[in-house]
């Protein structure tokens, strides 16, 4: 019976730091500029914020001209998301946070806005 509340903890340990990487543990972050698209409230259960940076750049290739980027993204909280809401189609730049997977209260997104660093 030991050995069976031992392997449990163990087992229950390994999961418990699988989830923690997977859903908590901040992988990368930094900062995206860009012109926003759009920003908006959605979900059936949980309302979530979202939105999507056009990111413009020079592409590669035949053509060598430029091209654009779309960062979407998920919003942490109400306050940027309502200074994105109102400044739609102005250029920002936002710091963000990556995770390795998506929460249904967080976002659809991996990639969590959590501050506009700039707006002009």
């Amino acid at each position: 019976m030991k050995q069976f509340w031992i392997i449990l903890i163990a087992v229950l340990l390994v999961v418990s730091g699988i989830v923690w990487y997977k859903y908590f543990f901040v992988f990368g972050e930094g900062v995206k500029s860009g012109y926003l698209n759009f920003a908006t409230k959605k979900g059936y259960i949980f309302k979530t914020y979202e939105g999507k940076l056009i990111q413009e750049g020079f592409g590669r290739g035949k053509t060598g001209g430029l091209t654009s980027y779309e960062f979407e993204f998920s919003v942490e909280d109400e306050a940027t998301f309502k200074k994105l809401e109102q400044n739609s189609g102005k250029q920002f730049d936002l710091h963000y946070k990556e995770y390795k997977g998506a929460l249904p209260w967080r976002g659809n997104s991996v990639y969590v806005v959590d501050q506009v660093v700039n707006m002009k």
